[in-house]
């Protein structure tokens, strides 16, 4: 099944078909559905919705749709990204900081992987920030999947190269078109975008403010302590430890720790397994040592996988404590209910 069939832009996650293979049965989502289950009619080409899981919160809140746009990245290749422009809040006017002609502040987000994508699909925390009044930016740079096979191993061995390039170019884009203010810039990402996030406030101090997640600091330890990623490093960085090491140091976010004066909020879970919690205690213990503003948060019994399938507590505090970070340097225009900011990084909840 793909988007060309159902006849929209969708996220198709799984699927079945009948024993008459005429119908198709399968779960998709959108930016504005979270998930639900539909039929498609391979003989007359239609679909249909089976289900409306969340109608009634739908119904109260309202979500921001992503605009699409290409932008040229590095080498000059097509790089693909979408903006999610922030919303009204409850409290604000429906057009809040417009009348003063200013530009929202922004977030750059950073999947992981690298080998991965964004696409049309719903993300609470792109809709979350955008409900606080930031817009969302994020792209799919070199390294991803979905445009071939060259455009994915193009991040081989150049971790933090040209694909640091693409990303940038993006948000470029974003400031040249007047989408987002250039002043009031934040970037998150985890894993591979931990990495990404921890390598980028590491070459330029443009953001104000920076969340990573599940990350990379370190690629030459990394090898020896993560479940596979031995593998992820001879693959994409050819190169072990006792033989290559000043390359895996030289593509390492740890080596330019004395460069990173973004505020940085880092958050790892202690049963994460393909990125060690070490990775982020090492980026913390030297920041604190340079006397650098950042804040460590351990999830306690989490995974890797924290923020898709842990516990539901757990994901809560997360989003909280992103948020409140965010909102504690980056000044936006969206007006919160008392005592909002106080709770949003509040654990005991």
């Amino acid at each position: 099944i793909s988007a060309c069939l159902v006849g929209s832009e969708m996220c198709i996650r799984d699927r079945s078909m009948d024993r008459d293979r005429r119908r198709v049965a399968f779960a998709g989502s959108d930016p504005s559905t979270p998930g639900d289950l539909f039929l498609y009619d391979t003989t007359g080409g239609r679909d249909a919705r089976l289900t409306e899981l969340n109608a009634s919160l739908l119904r109260e809140v309202e979500l921001a749709a992503p605009e699409e746009f290409t932008f040229k990245g590095a080498d000059g290749w097509d790089i693909q990204g979408w903006i999610i422009r922030p919303g009204p809040h409850p409290n604000s006017s429906p057009h809040a900081g417009e009348e003063k002609g200013e530009r929202p502040p922004a977030i750059l987000e950073i999947h992981g992987g690298p080998m991965a994508m964004y696409s049309w699909s719903f993300f609470f925390e792109f809709q979350l920030l955008a409900s606080h009044g930031y817009a969302v930016l994020f792209t799919n740079p070199r390294g991803s999947t979905g445009y071939g096979r060259a455009f994915s191993d193009a991040v081989n061995g150049d971790w933090g190269g040209k694909d640091f390039q693409d990303v940038m170019a993006g948000v470029d884009t974003a400031v040249a078109n007047g989408w987002v203010d250039p002043d009031r810039l934040g970037v998150a990402g985890g894993s591979y975008g931990g990495f990404m996030t921890n390598w980028t406030i590491g070459h330029t101090d443009r953001f104000k403010a920076a969340v990573t997640m599940r990350c990379v600091s370190n690629m030459a330890s990394i090898f020896g302590t993560g479940d596979l990623d031995w593998i992820l490093t001879i693959d994409s960085m050819d190169a072990v430890p006792w033989k290559n090491l000043d390359r895996l140091m030289e593509r390492s976010p740890i080596t330019y720790v004395e460069r990173m004066i973004t505020p940085l909020l880092i958050l790892h879970s202690d049963r994460d397994l393909r990125c060690p919690i070490s990775e982020g205690e090492q980026l913390f213990t030297a920041l604190k040592l340079l006397g650098r503003e950042v804040r460590m948060v351990r999830f306690e019994c989490q995974s890797h996988d924290l923020s898709r399938s842990g516990h539901p507590r757990s994901r809560v505090i997360r989003l909280r404590h992103i948020v409140s970070w965010f909102i504690s340097h980056i000044r936006t225009e969206a007006l919160r209910p008392k005592g909002e900011l106080a709770r949003a990084g509040t654990a005991g909840e």
